[in-house]
């Protein structure tokens, strides 16, 4: 046993011992001890429908008009209210991450866009009259995001049996039938709530990290469960990080990446042995995409353990294809003009990998392996980023020593 108030005087000391996820799995897959650890940093960023902002934006002086009827911001359509801020040329409003201004930007680029700081045009309908602004976050006096789930305990596998080829939101091109693809999400065994599954360290009230932000945990999200259990979060837009969010582009339209990241103290067995979770560890239901109901079973080390951490770009390849195929169609836009990659924005998801026919990008990004036939159906895209994840994770660990984060 390590009393809470124990742990908390060694971090306020310095003498705490905090790692993250990934390190606590390292030292138990060699053998090492673990009983001098303190804390433990997780994190999660991937593809999360279920996030929204509420926003307070100005658009007109007072009196100009009495209450937004429509409101877009940078096309993205919003919903006005439900405080009509009467003539006061302020429109209160709620934006889904998963809103579409068109098939390639989306309410999680515009949440993106806000915390970067960009300008942010807003348009604006009341009584058959228009108006128009331009603003930025810190006009805003009033951002604050919050997710309706996220950071499940483990995701499903999807695939598609069907024979014709299938658009949708588990695909950034259309996934291709007979089961000869599948694309995942989840980030496995550095997840918080994989490392906390019975959300002790996790209900409401507790702070965590949102986007790089510090928020609160509102309680357990839609479609939560005991079995399979996620979160509902908020936290204040104005001191997100923009690195950590951003839109995703799907063969179905835009969609929103989320980060969440939590510490967890060491305080007794039971949380060390959940701890100790590893990806292997970790079931992975297969489902197909028409019914989602489970055909199989995989798990996470076949999704992250020997698997790609960056893709590779390989010049003397690339025919500079006009236009190139892997460019318009990576979901984040990480591709620049002469083929290079921005490793910074790249997410590491696999679809240049799987479409340029000249194998200009390289990246190994396994398969998974039913338990019903053992066949290996080739992963053609991770909907969760790892290797961002595992950055968040270092975030909440200096947040700690530098007292800016509380267990």
């Amino acid at each position: 046993m390590r009393p809470i108030d124990e742990i908390r005087t060694a971090l306020a000391d310095g003498s705490a011992v905090i790692l993250t996820a990934s390190e606590l799995k390292k030292r138990i897959a060699q053998g090492d001890t673990i009983s001098d650890v303190d804390v433990v940093t997780c994190g999660t960023c991937g593809v999360m429908s279920g996030t929204y902002a509420v926003l307070s934006v100005p658009v007109a002086p007072p009196g100009a008009f009495s209450r937004a009827d429509t409101i877009s911001l940078q096309g993205v359509p919003a919903i006005p209210g439900p405080c009509p801020n009467e003539r006061l040329g302020l429109v209160d409003l709620m934006v889904f991450g998963t809103a579409h201004a068109d098939d390639r930007y989306g309410g999680g680029h515009l949440i993106h866009d806000l915390i970067a700081g960009k300008e942010i045009h807003v348009a604006v309908t009341s009584a058959g009259k228009n108006y128009e602004a331009d603003v930025t976050l810190s006009d805003l006096p009033f951002a604050r995001l919050f997710t309706t789930r996220s950071a499940f305990k483990n995701y499903s596998a999807i695939i598609n049996r069907a024979c014709e080829p299938e658009k949708t939101i588990f695909s950034a091109l259309p996934l291709q039938g007979t089961s000869t693809q599948a694309t995942v999400s989840g980030c496995g065994e550095i997840n918080p709530v994989e490392n906390d599954p019975t959300l002790r360290f996790l209900s409401s009230g507790t702070p965590v990290i949102v986007n790089g932000a510090g928020g609160r945990v509102i309680g357990t999200g839609t479609r939560s469960s005991t079995e399979r259990p996620n979160l509902s979060v908020h936290a204040d837009l104005k001191e997100m990080d923009a690195q950590f969010c951003g839109g995703f582009l799907t063969a179905a339209g835009p969609e929103c990446i989320t980060s969440i990241g939590t510490v967890i103290p060491v305080v007794d067995k039971d949380v060390l042995t959940s701890l100790s979770v590893r990806d292997c560890d970790i079931p992975m239901p297969v489902v197909d995409i028409s019914d989602r109901q489970p055909v199989g079973t995989a798990s996470y080390d076949q999704v992250w353990t020997g698997t790609a951490t960056r893709v590779l770009y390989h010049p003397q390849r690339c025919l500079h294809c006009s236009p190139c195929d892997a460019r318009t169609s990576c979901p984040v836009d990480a591709i620049r003009e002469d083929g290079t990659i921005n490793q910074i924005q790249c997410f590491v998801c696999g679809t240049c990998v799987q479409i340029c026919k000249e194998s200009a990008y390289e990246g190994n990004f396994g398969s998974i392996r039913s338990d019903r036939d053992g066949s290996g159906i080739p992963i053609v895209l991770r909907q969760s980023d790892r290797r961002r994840a595992e950055i968040l994770c270092r975030k909440v660990r200096d947040m700690l020593v530098r007292g800016e984060f509380q267990v």
